[in-house]
Protein backbone atom coordinates (compact mmCIF):
# COMPACT_ATOMS: atom_id res chain seq x y z
CA UNK A 1 0.00 0.00 0.00
CA UNK A 2 2.71 2.53 0.91
CA UNK A 3 4.62 1.48 -2.51
CA UNK A 4 1.11 2.34 -4.26
CA UNK A 5 0.16 5.59 -2.47
CA UNK A 6 3.54 6.66 -3.33
CA UNK A 7 3.04 10.45 -4.69
CA UNK A 8 3.84 11.19 -8.45
CA UNK A 9 2.82 14.29 -9.24
CA UNK A 10 1.20 17.12 -7.03
CA UNK A 11 -1.61 18.68 -7.62
CA UNK A 12 -3.61 21.90 -6.94
CA UNK A 13 -5.12 22.11 -3.56
CA UNK A 14 -2.34 20.11 -2.18
CA UNK A 15 -3.41 17.12 -3.88
CA UNK A 16 -1.02 14.42 -5.31
CA UNK A 17 -1.06 12.21 -8.01
CA UNK A 18 0.20 8.59 -6.51
CA UNK A 19 1.02 5.21 -8.53
CA UNK A 20 -2.06 3.33 -7.17
CA UNK A 21 -4.29 6.07 -9.42
CA UNK A 22 -2.31 6.06 -12.41
CA UNK A 23 -1.73 2.59 -12.50
CA UNK A 24 -5.86 2.72 -11.83
CA UNK A 25 -6.56 5.31 -14.76
CA UNK A 26 -4.46 3.52 -16.92
CA UNK A 27 -6.61 0.37 -16.19
CA UNK A 28 -10.23 1.83 -16.64
CA UNK A 29 -8.65 3.45 -20.03
CA UNK A 30 -7.93 -0.07 -21.27
CA UNK A 31 -11.62 -0.81 -20.08
CA UNK A 32 -12.72 2.09 -21.83
CA UNK A 33 -11.21 1.74 -25.29
CA UNK A 34 -12.24 -1.92 -25.29
CA UNK A 35 -15.54 -1.53 -24.57
CA UNK A 36 -15.72 1.58 -26.89
CA UNK A 37 -14.95 -1.01 -29.60
CA UNK A 38 -17.17 -3.89 -28.67
CA UNK A 39 -19.87 -1.38 -28.33
CA UNK A 40 -19.99 0.68 -31.75
CA UNK A 41 -19.27 -2.86 -33.23
CA UNK A 42 -22.51 -3.71 -31.55
CA UNK A 43 -24.56 -1.02 -32.66
CA UNK A 44 -23.24 -1.60 -36.20
CA UNK A 45 -23.89 -5.38 -36.79
CA UNK A 46 -27.35 -5.28 -34.34
CA UNK A 47 -28.93 -1.76 -35.39
CA UNK A 48 -27.43 -0.20 -38.08
CA UNK A 49 -27.65 -2.99 -40.48
CA UNK A 50 -32.01 -2.61 -39.84
CA UNK A 51 -31.29 0.65 -41.26
CA UNK A 52 -31.38 1.59 -45.26
CA UNK A 53 -28.09 2.84 -44.85
CA UNK A 54 -25.22 1.42 -46.97
CA UNK A 55 -21.91 -0.57 -45.94
CA UNK A 56 -19.78 2.85 -46.00
CA UNK A 57 -22.48 4.95 -44.06
CA UNK A 58 -22.35 2.43 -41.46
CA UNK A 59 -18.69 2.50 -40.96
CA UNK A 60 -18.88 6.08 -40.72
CA UNK A 61 -21.22 6.15 -37.77
CA UNK A 62 -19.60 3.17 -36.27
CA UNK A 63 -16.02 4.96 -36.08
CA UNK A 64 -18.12 8.02 -34.64
CA UNK A 65 -19.49 6.14 -31.77
CA UNK A 66 -16.46 4.84 -31.13
CA UNK A 67 -14.49 7.69 -30.47
CA UNK A 68 -17.56 9.55 -29.01
CA UNK A 69 -18.10 6.57 -26.24
CA UNK A 70 -13.97 7.10 -25.96
CA UNK A 71 -13.47 10.33 -25.28
CA UNK A 72 -16.75 10.98 -22.89
CA UNK A 73 -15.81 7.42 -20.53
CA UNK A 74 -12.07 9.49 -20.33
CA UNK A 75 -13.57 12.15 -19.24
CA UNK A 76 -15.65 10.33 -16.94
CA UNK A 77 -13.27 8.46 -15.44
CA UNK A 78 -10.77 11.35 -14.61
CA UNK A 79 -13.44 13.74 -13.14
CA UNK A 80 -14.13 10.32 -10.83
CA UNK A 81 -10.61 10.14 -9.82
CA UNK A 82 -10.52 13.82 -9.27
CA UNK A 83 -7.48 14.40 -11.36
CA UNK A 84 -7.62 17.32 -13.74
CA UNK A 85 -6.57 17.63 -17.00
CA UNK A 86 -3.42 19.49 -16.27
CA UNK A 87 -2.09 16.65 -14.52
CA UNK A 88 -1.41 15.06 -18.34
CA UNK A 89 0.51 17.81 -19.32
CA UNK A 90 3.25 16.15 -19.37
CA UNK A 91 1.88 13.18 -21.24
CA UNK A 92 0.60 15.88 -24.09
CA UNK A 93 4.30 16.77 -24.65
CA UNK A 94 5.82 13.57 -24.84
CA UNK A 95 3.02 12.98 -27.48
CA UNK A 96 4.19 16.33 -29.28
CA UNK A 97 7.71 15.13 -29.47
CA UNK A 98 6.78 11.35 -30.77
CA UNK A 99 4.87 13.21 -33.22
CA UNK A 100 7.49 15.74 -34.22
CA UNK A 101 9.87 12.50 -34.30
CA UNK A 102 8.17 9.21 -35.27
CA UNK A 103 4.59 9.24 -35.73
CA UNK A 104 4.30 12.07 -38.82
CA UNK A 105 3.11 8.56 -41.66
CA UNK A 106 0.81 7.59 -38.43
CA UNK A 107 -1.00 10.99 -37.91
CA UNK A 108 -1.57 12.07 -41.90
CA UNK A 109 -2.58 8.03 -42.31
CA UNK A 110 -5.03 9.02 -39.90
CA UNK A 111 -6.23 12.08 -40.98
CA UNK A 112 -6.23 10.35 -44.86
CA UNK A 113 -8.77 8.19 -44.02
CA UNK A 114 -11.53 10.61 -42.25
CA UNK A 115 -10.91 12.15 -45.55
CA UNK A 116 -11.53 9.47 -47.60
CA UNK A 117 -15.18 8.35 -45.04
CA UNK A 118 -15.66 12.42 -45.44
CA UNK A 119 -15.23 13.13 -49.11
CA UNK A 120 -15.93 9.23 -50.01
CA UNK A 121 -13.72 9.38 -53.64
CA UNK A 122 -13.59 5.98 -52.46
CA UNK A 123 -16.35 3.24 -50.80
CA UNK A 124 -16.73 -0.23 -49.50
CA UNK A 125 -17.38 -2.41 -52.19
CA UNK A 126 -15.94 -0.05 -54.70
CA UNK A 127 -13.90 -1.32 -57.53
CA UNK A 128 -10.80 0.57 -57.97
CA UNK A 129 -7.48 0.32 -60.10
CA UNK A 130 -4.45 1.54 -58.14
CA UNK A 131 -0.80 1.78 -59.73
CA UNK A 132 -2.24 -1.23 -61.98
CA UNK A 133 -3.93 -3.33 -59.24
CA UNK A 134 -7.55 -3.68 -60.04
CA UNK A 135 -9.31 -5.06 -56.84
CA UNK A 136 -12.17 -4.14 -54.45
CA UNK A 137 -12.45 -1.92 -51.18
CA UNK A 138 -12.93 -4.14 -48.14
CA UNK A 139 -12.49 -1.77 -45.83
CA UNK A 140 -11.13 1.61 -44.78
CA UNK A 141 -9.59 1.26 -41.41
CA UNK A 142 -8.01 4.41 -39.25
CA UNK A 143 -4.44 4.02 -40.91
CA UNK A 144 -4.58 1.79 -44.45
CA UNK A 145 -7.53 0.80 -46.39
CA UNK A 146 -7.90 -3.12 -47.11
CA UNK A 147 -8.43 -3.93 -51.14
CA UNK A 148 -8.82 -7.71 -52.54
CA UNK A 149 -7.58 -8.14 -56.08
CA UNK A 150 -9.08 -9.77 -58.68
CA UNK A 151 -6.77 -12.72 -58.28
CA UNK A 152 -7.86 -12.81 -54.54
CA UNK A 153 -5.00 -11.20 -52.93
CA UNK A 154 -5.44 -8.65 -50.68
CA UNK A 155 -3.10 -5.53 -50.43
CA UNK A 156 -3.05 -2.93 -47.57
CA UNK A 157 -2.53 0.35 -48.79
CA UNK A 158 -1.99 3.58 -46.51
CA UNK A 159 -4.51 5.95 -46.86
CA UNK A 160 -2.30 9.11 -47.62
CA UNK A 161 -1.19 7.18 -50.77
CA UNK A 162 -4.82 6.53 -52.22
CA UNK A 163 -5.30 10.25 -51.58
CA UNK A 164 -1.78 11.42 -53.21
CA UNK A 165 -1.74 8.84 -56.53
CA UNK A 166 -3.95 8.59 -59.28
CA UNK A 167 -6.70 6.14 -58.33
CA UNK A 168 -9.44 5.13 -60.94
CA UNK A 169 -12.73 4.59 -59.51
CA UNK A 170 -14.71 2.47 -61.59
CA UNK A 171 -17.95 2.65 -59.68
CA UNK A 172 -17.86 5.70 -58.51
CA UNK A 173 -20.95 7.40 -60.31
CA UNK A 174 -22.25 3.91 -61.45
CA UNK A 175 -21.03 0.50 -61.82
CA UNK A 176 -21.06 0.02 -65.75
CA UNK A 177 -17.91 -0.17 -67.50
CA UNK A 178 -17.00 -0.08 -71.21
CA UNK A 179 -14.74 -2.74 -72.95
CA UNK A 180 -14.38 -4.20 -76.24
CA UNK A 181 -13.25 -6.89 -78.60
CA UNK A 182 -11.27 -6.74 -81.70
CA UNK A 183 -11.28 -9.60 -84.70
CA UNK A 184 -10.00 -10.07 -87.70
CA UNK A 185 -11.61 -11.03 -90.83
CA UNK A 186 -10.21 -12.75 -94.29
CA UNK A 187 -10.42 -10.24 -97.07
CA UNK A 188 -13.32 -10.83 -98.98
CA UNK A 189 -15.64 -11.85 -96.23
CA UNK A 190 -19.06 -9.73 -96.19
CA UNK A 191 -18.80 -6.96 -93.72
CA UNK A 192 -22.24 -6.44 -93.50
CA UNK A 193 -22.85 -10.20 -92.09
CA UNK A 194 -19.71 -9.69 -89.61
CA UNK A 195 -21.40 -6.67 -88.17
CA UNK A 196 -24.20 -8.68 -87.79
CA UNK A 197 -22.53 -11.56 -86.14
CA UNK A 198 -21.14 -10.14 -83.82
CA UNK A 199 -24.04 -7.63 -82.42
CA UNK A 200 -26.06 -10.92 -82.36
CA UNK A 201 -23.74 -12.85 -79.97
CA UNK A 202 -22.98 -9.79 -77.74
CA UNK A 203 -27.15 -9.51 -77.06
CA UNK A 204 -27.34 -13.35 -76.96
CA UNK A 205 -24.77 -12.70 -73.84
CA UNK A 206 -27.02 -12.75 -70.66
CA UNK A 207 -23.92 -10.13 -68.78
CA UNK A 208 -23.84 -7.66 -71.32
CA UNK A 209 -25.88 -4.71 -70.90
CA UNK A 210 -28.61 -4.01 -73.61
CA UNK A 211 -28.50 0.16 -72.17
CA UNK A 212 -26.45 1.44 -73.85
CA UNK A 213 -26.51 -1.25 -76.28
CA UNK A 214 -23.48 -3.25 -77.86
CA UNK A 215 -21.83 -1.36 -81.45
CA UNK A 216 -19.72 -2.56 -83.82
CA UNK A 217 -17.04 -0.36 -85.37
CA UNK A 218 -15.51 -1.25 -89.05
CA UNK A 219 -11.78 -0.13 -87.85
CA UNK A 220 -9.57 -0.60 -90.40
CA UNK A 221 -8.37 -2.38 -93.37
CA UNK A 222 -5.47 -4.22 -92.15
CA UNK A 223 -2.43 -5.93 -93.41
CA UNK A 224 -3.81 -8.96 -93.38
CA UNK A 225 -7.64 -8.79 -92.31
CA UNK A 226 -10.40 -6.41 -91.99
CA UNK A 227 -10.25 -5.35 -88.12
CA UNK A 228 -13.40 -5.05 -86.53
CA UNK A 229 -14.34 -3.99 -82.87
CA UNK A 230 -17.17 -4.47 -80.87
CA UNK A 231 -18.30 -2.34 -77.98
CA UNK A 232 -19.92 -3.89 -74.89
CA UNK A 233 -21.22 -2.31 -71.64
CA UNK A 234 -20.80 -4.80 -68.61
CA UNK A 235 -21.56 -4.40 -64.69
CA UNK A 236 -18.46 -4.65 -62.28
CA UNK A 237 -20.97 -6.01 -59.84
CA UNK A 238 -22.87 -8.30 -62.34
CA UNK A 239 -20.84 -11.42 -60.20
CA UNK A 240 -18.88 -12.30 -63.49
CA UNK A 241 -14.94 -10.90 -63.99
CA UNK A 242 -14.24 -8.85 -66.85
CA UNK A 243 -11.98 -11.41 -68.70
CA UNK A 244 -14.33 -13.87 -68.27
CA UNK A 245 -16.92 -12.22 -70.59
CA UNK A 246 -14.72 -11.24 -73.15
CA UNK A 247 -13.36 -15.15 -73.08
CA UNK A 248 -17.75 -16.08 -73.55
CA UNK A 249 -17.75 -13.85 -76.45
CA UNK A 250 -14.72 -14.88 -77.84
CA UNK A 251 -15.98 -18.52 -78.01
CA UNK A 252 -19.22 -17.22 -79.07
CA UNK A 253 -18.04 -15.67 -81.91
CA UNK A 254 -15.90 -18.35 -82.94
CA UNK A 255 -18.86 -20.87 -83.31
CA UNK A 256 -21.03 -18.37 -85.05
CA UNK A 257 -17.79 -17.43 -87.74
CA UNK A 258 -17.31 -21.20 -88.46
CA UNK A 259 -21.04 -22.01 -88.15
CA UNK A 260 -21.42 -19.07 -91.23
CA UNK A 261 -18.24 -19.39 -93.25
CA UNK A 262 -16.24 -16.68 -92.24
CA UNK A 263 -12.54 -17.21 -92.06
CA UNK A 264 -10.82 -15.24 -88.70
CA UNK A 265 -7.73 -14.11 -90.51
CA UNK A 266 -4.21 -14.67 -89.40
CA UNK A 267 -0.83 -12.64 -90.32
CA UNK A 268 0.44 -13.50 -93.92
CA UNK A 269 2.05 -12.62 -96.84
CA UNK A 270 2.08 -13.40 -100.49
CA UNK A 271 5.42 -14.00 -102.27
CA UNK A 272 5.83 -12.97 -105.91
CA UNK A 273 8.89 -14.61 -107.92
CA UNK A 274 9.86 -13.91 -110.95
CA UNK A 275 11.67 -15.85 -113.46
CA UNK A 276 14.18 -13.92 -115.90
CA UNK A 277 15.01 -16.24 -118.35
CA UNK A 278 18.58 -16.06 -119.81
CA UNK A 279 20.17 -17.35 -123.02
CA UNK A 280 23.63 -18.09 -122.76
CA UNK A 281 25.65 -18.42 -126.23
CA UNK A 282 27.83 -21.65 -125.95
CA UNK A 283 30.71 -19.68 -127.18
CA UNK A 284 30.63 -17.26 -124.43
CA UNK A 285 33.40 -18.49 -121.56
Amino acid sequence: MEFLNHPLISLSDQRVLTLGQLLLGIGLLLLTWFGSLWFSRLMASKILTRTRLNQDNRAVIQRVIFFAMLIFITMAVLTYMNIPLTAFAFISGAVAIGVGFGARNIIENFLSGWILMSERPIRIGDVIDLDGNLGTVVSIGHRSTLVKRMDGAHIVVPNSQILESRLINWTLIDPHIRTVIRVGVAYGTHTSDVSRILLDVAQKHSYVLNQPEPIVVFDDFGDSALQFDLYIWVSVTGGKELRVIRSDLRHAIDDAFKASGIVIAFPQQDVHLRVIEQSINKGDS
